[in-house]
């Protein structure tokens, strides 16, 4: 029998007791985001504690088993602490909380990623970027935004990887990084209670992916991948300003859709370690033709005094 073993530091204060914690990390949203659970019979004065914690203050989650310690979550309050059904409730986001700060009004004419981000490093400071996907927009417009809401308006659009590590902000092609990798087998460490894997042939994917913007002058360009016969996806990606940035978004698209393995999520315990970006490996000795590997695309942690699970959620076959 495992014990459940954590260490939660906010601010200057390591805290005494928790109900529970849930960690959601993934590649599709700009933000990694942690709630931390306190009994409230133990807190039972919270006005106190909000004295003590307030927005923006650093936090670190440490979870493991047996006084094995994994660092799964750093970054800030992004709430002030408050309370729901009688438990105090601290909400967390990821270290691009520090990217919620205005930025000066401007109309960007012909900008390549490189040039936004430059854009938004003269309002933030104290961060490098590096970036290897290269993207064109015919204009990009920032007003009344936050360099937080650039960011997301890039992710959302572009399907890149964005991420802090340190002071360095990384913007990447989706799926070209791979952080780490764990295995499953389905014998083993996958609990059947929680998992919603569907095994789909690359044959019965039929998916046609447009995309289609207008450029200043008024013409449209488009870019499609995949085949008719099936599922039709359209996106128009306003400002974009060449086919070729079209065109990558439409395969990367139609890449991470169309493949022949399991889609859905399934539920594992706390060891092995898995994350947003992973690598993840299912074996299955019943079937050894559905063994494979694919790229995680999200992963939700949830711990408390009962136990540890992550509900880990696959993206396309690598």
């Amino acid at each position: 029998m495992f014990k459940m073993s954590w260490k939660v530091t906010i601010g200057a204060y390591r805290l005494g007791m928790i109900e529970a914690v849930e960690i959601a990390t993934s590649v599709e949203l700009l933000n990694d985001t942690a709630t931390i659970t306190l009994p409230g019979a133990v807190y039972n004065r919270a006005f106190e504690l909000n004295d003590k914690l307030k927005r923006g203050d650093a936090v670190k989650i440490e979870l493991g088993y047996d006084d094995t310690l994994v660092t799964e979550f750093e970054g800030y309050l992004s709430e002030e602490p408050r309370t729901d059904n009688g438990s105090l409730v601290l909400r967390c986001e990821d270290g691009l909380y520090q990217y919620r700060k205005g930025l000066t009004n401007i109309e960007l004419k012909k900008p390549r990623l490189s040039a936004i981000l430059a854009q938004v490093h003269t309002d933030i400071k104290g961060f490098t970027v590096s970036c290897d996907y290269d993207f064109g927009y015919e204009k990009f417009v920032i007003r009344d935004m936050t360099g937080w809401d650039v960011l997301k308006k890039i992710q959302e659009e572009t399907n890149a990887n964005i991420y802090l590590k340190g002071t360095v902000l990384h913007i990447h092609a989706p799926y070209s990084e791979q952080f780490g990798e764990a295995k499953y087998d389905f014998a083993v460490n996958v609990d059947s209670e929680g998992t919603d894997l569907k095994w789909r042939e690359a044959a019965d994917r039929k998916l046609l992916v447009k995309y289609s913007a207008q450029t200043a002058d008024g013409k449209t360009i488009t870019a499609q991948a995949g085949e008719a016969g099936g599922d039709t996806k359209s996106v128009n990606l306003p400002g974009v300003s060449d086919v070729a940035s079209l065109q990558k978004a439409a395969n990367e698209e139609l890449a991470r859709r169309v493949y022949t393995g399991y889609e859905g999520s399934f539920a594992g315990w706390m060891v092995p370690y898995c994350n947003a970006g992973y690598k993840c490996t299912l074996r299955d000795t019943d079937n050894d033709i559905r063994t494979g590997s694919y790229y995680v695309l999200g992963v939700k942690t949830s711990f408390g005094q009962i136990g540890g699970k992550r509900v880990v959620q696959l993206g396309k076959k690598i």
